[in-house]
């Protein structure tokens, strides 16, 4: 049995292709105006690189903010409910999610059987996601991808107070002018965000072990703030971007099985 499940988030598109219970394929490209036609045009990359097409398909599951802009597919899904579904598939062990995508942040209980148990879910602004650190990372001058690096770097603490994009710019751009070290002002804005999703996660009931999904999870600097912060355990899947199109995928699986 082949199914897809297509992640479409604000920053990018996932699709993933799903064989008989196993990751065959996967894509990630960046979002773009025509959200319909990108997805299909991923969707088609991964069915390449698998060997397979439409055809093939037995369900296509779609999730993210961009799922019900998906014609093609055969149901749609949220996030936490798919995000759920692919953590616990790669890690059973896993009773906490917390995600960190492009555009919102989310932390999720989980059952043993990958059910959402309870979840908080921070879609109000950019603060303490990946389009915050894009914005810090142009202020800084640097690549997104060179924060977690560089904050390893850092020997002098210093303290971001707002988690407001623009006024956590403004308040960069400042630190930079008065001489203060790149590498101790990334690790100050990794710990105002471990911050602020601890303080989400205590309004759970946060149990061990603790999945981190989405693209900050890339970020070493991050990784290790959250788990400096949250004194857990903190499991990052091999490529934390696609657990939401597995999710979705295995949703699909489950809808082709009835």
């Amino acid at each position: 049995m082949i199914v897809a499940g297509l992640d479409i988030g604000s920053l990018t598109i996932k699709t993933l292709i799903l064989e008989d219970g196993k990751i065959k394929s996967f894509t990630i490209i960046p979002t773009g105006a025509d959200v319909n036609k990108l997805t299909r045009d991923c969707l088609e990359m991964t069915l390449k690189k698998s060997g397979d097409n439409f055809k093939n398909l037995s369900s296509i599951v779609a999730t993210g903010y961009g799922r019900i802009n998906i014609p093609f597919s055969d149901k749609s899904i949220t996030e936490i409910t798919c995000h759920a579904l692919g953590a616990n598939w790669l890690n059973p062990k896993t009773r906490t999610v917390i995600d960190i995508g492009g555009q919102d942040s989310k932390v999720i209980s989980i059952d043993k059987n990958g059910r959402v148990v309870d979840f908080i879910m921070n879609d109000k602004c950019a603060a303490g996601t990946g389009r915050f650190l894009e914005v810090m990372a142009q202020a800084l001058g640097i690549k997104t991808e060179e924060l977690g690096e560089k904050s390893l770097q850092s020997r002098r603490k210093i303290k971001i107070s707002s988690m407001c994009t623009v006024f956590a710019e403004s308040e960069v751009i400042s630190l930079i002018a008065e001489g203060q070290g790149k590498e101790d002002i990334i690790r100050g804005l990794h710990e105002a965000i471990s911050n602020r999703i601890c303080s989400m996660a205590n309004r759970l009931r946060l149990e061990n072990i603790i999945t981190l999904t989405g693209g900050v999870a890339k970020n070493i600097g991050m990784v290790r703030a959250l788990k400096k912060r949250l004194k857990a355990k903190i499991y990052v899947p091999e490529e934390p971007q696609i657990v939401g199109a597995l999710g979705a995928a295995i949703a699909a699986n489950k809808i082709s099985d009835k």
